[in-house]
Parts: structure tokens; C-alpha cells; sequence
């Protein structure tokens, strides 16, 4: 069953959707953070996805010792989801999380799964640490510009190519990676159907798809076509009405198509 993995990006404790994850092409949302998470778990999503857009575009050494403003945020949506009306709804978060006292920190708030984006690529040892003392609780957050890794809120793209890493990964216990195509995140054109089907044939983690989706077409062309991924996010078409979350969870619990036979 593939899980429909619906996003919150918090900038200023603001619900906000990026373009390229451009800062300058951001779209506020004017709706209370924790009341959207509310209606995520009403509407039937067991996973919500949360990134803290604050501390992914900080820079520096001293990254852990500046507050993140989302942090109320984060907590009141976590709260929210403990006590959904169908049952506790899991929080998967990412965003400027670059040492194991920020991985601690979250998991001790309650967080069920952190996202380890800018550390991947930088600090291999580290992530090879946490996947260690944090079992099943770090997802590989795998953001990619032409097939070469992004860092530190995609502001820096180096020259390792993403499914490579992905399978350097594959022995350490990583939850899951998340793949972002930056091209298409917030563009509403579509998912990158070739570079996830790439990944997925070359990777046994659990593979989540991120950026494109604009419509319930491209969820049922991911189930078909890739029917081994474990879910997809989408955040702007949700917000935008493209999508209804019900719909969307429906179509991604029906089975896969079938193939039509070709003629003998």
C-alpha cells in the first residue's frame, strides 16, 4: 500500500510552498499550521510530512545553537496529531537537522522520523551514527538538481550524483529516502517518473517520491508505473485545491492497474 505523505513547510511558524526551493518564489498560506494537521489525520493521512524551512536555509557552525521560530509550531502539531480523532497520526520532520543533539532533540519531542538532508551528503559517519542509535526513526532526505545532490536548503548543489548515494545508504538501517526533484518541487508539472523509477531499481530502502504532483492522474501514474514506492508527498496541489486528500489517499490504496497484454 502506498501512503499519501501530506506536507507542511513552516517559515516563521507560517504554513509556506516554495518554487525550485526559492525563497523568493514563496506562497504564504494564511491558515493555521496546527488546524491544517488536523485536517490532514481527519481526512485519513497516517504520516505528515513537516519541514522547518527556518533552520534548512541556515548556514554554519553554530546552526544548533539558534532557536528555530517554527518550534511552537512543530510541537502544537505534533500535540494535534497524538490526539486525532482516528488515532494517533505519525510527524515525519526534516529541515537544518546537521548533528545527533538535533536528532535527540526532536525524537524527544515526540518527532516519530527526522529527515537528514544536508548531512547526508557532508557527514556520512554522522548519519552512519544515527541510523545506529536512533533504529528506524532517520529517513535519508535525498534532494536532487539534474541528478546531483542539493545541500543546505538547496542553496549549494554538489557533483554527487543522488542514486549513488542513495546506495551507499543501503547497509546502515535508513527508514526511507525521501527523493525531491528540485526542477519540478512546487511547479505543479508533474513528478520525474524516469529518475524515480532509476532509483528504485537500483535501491531496497523504501523510496517516498517528493515535488511535481498537480493532480490525481500523476498519483495514479505513480502507483502503476512504480508500484514499488512507499508513498509520495504533496503539499502546493493540496493547499491549492488540485488534489482532495480523501481522493488522493484512495487512489494510491487501489491496487495497480493492470498492464494491458501485448498481442501475440
Amino acid at each position: 500500500m502506498m501512503q499519501l505523505y501530506p506536507a507542511i513547510d513552516l517559515k516563521g511558524g507560517k504554513i509556506v510552498r516554495l518554487r525550485q526551493g526559492d525563497l523568493a518564489q514563496a506562497t504564504e498560506y494564511v491558515v493555521d499550521a496546527k488546524a491544517v494537521a488536523r485536517e490532514f489525520a481527519l481526512a485519513g493521512a497516517t504520516t505528515v510530512h513537516v519541514v522547518d524551512l527556518d533552520k534548512a536555509f541556515s548556514q554554519g557552525e553554530f546552526i544548533d545553537a539558534i532557536p528555530s521560530p517554527n518550534i511552537k509550531a512543530i510541537t502544537e502539531i505534533k500535540s494535534d496529531l497524538d490526539h486525532a480523532p482516528h488515532g494517533r497520526v505519525k510527524l515525519q520532520l526534516g529541515g537544518g537537522i546537521r548533528s545527533l543533539a538535533a536528532i535527540e532533540k526532536w525524537l524527544n519531542y515526540g518527532v516519530d522520523r527526522v529527515v537528514l538532508g544536508t548531512l547526508a551528503a557532508m557527514n556520512p559517519a554522522l548519519v552512519r551514527e544515527a541510523c545506529r542509535q536512533f533504529p528506524g526513526q532517520i529517513a535519508l532526505g535525498l534532494d536532487a538538481r539534474n541528478g546531483k545532490v542539493a545541500t543546505e536548503g538547496w542553496t549549494h548543489t554538489t557533483n554527487i550524483n543522488a542514486e549513488e548515494l542513495a546506495t551507499y545508504y543501503e547497509d546502515v538501517g535508513v527508514a526511507a529516502i525521501i527523493y525531491t526533484d528540485i526542477e519540478r518541487d512546487g511547479m505543479l508539472s508533474g513528478p520525474n517518473l524516469a529518475a524515480l523509477a532509476g532509483l528504485v531499481a537500483r535501491v531496497k530502502t523504501p523510496v517516498i517520491a517528493s515535488g511535481g504532483v498537480s493532480s490525481l492522474q500523476d498519483l495514479q501514474n505513480l502507483r502503476d508505473q512504480l508500484p514499488q514506492l512507499d508513498g509520495v508527498i504533496s503539499g502546493r496541489a493540496i493547499y491549492e485545491g488540485k488534489i482532495d486528500l480523501k481522493a488522493a489517499i484512495h487512489v494510491l490504496n487501489a491496487p495497480p492497474a493492470a498492464k494491458a497484454k501485448k498481442n501475440a
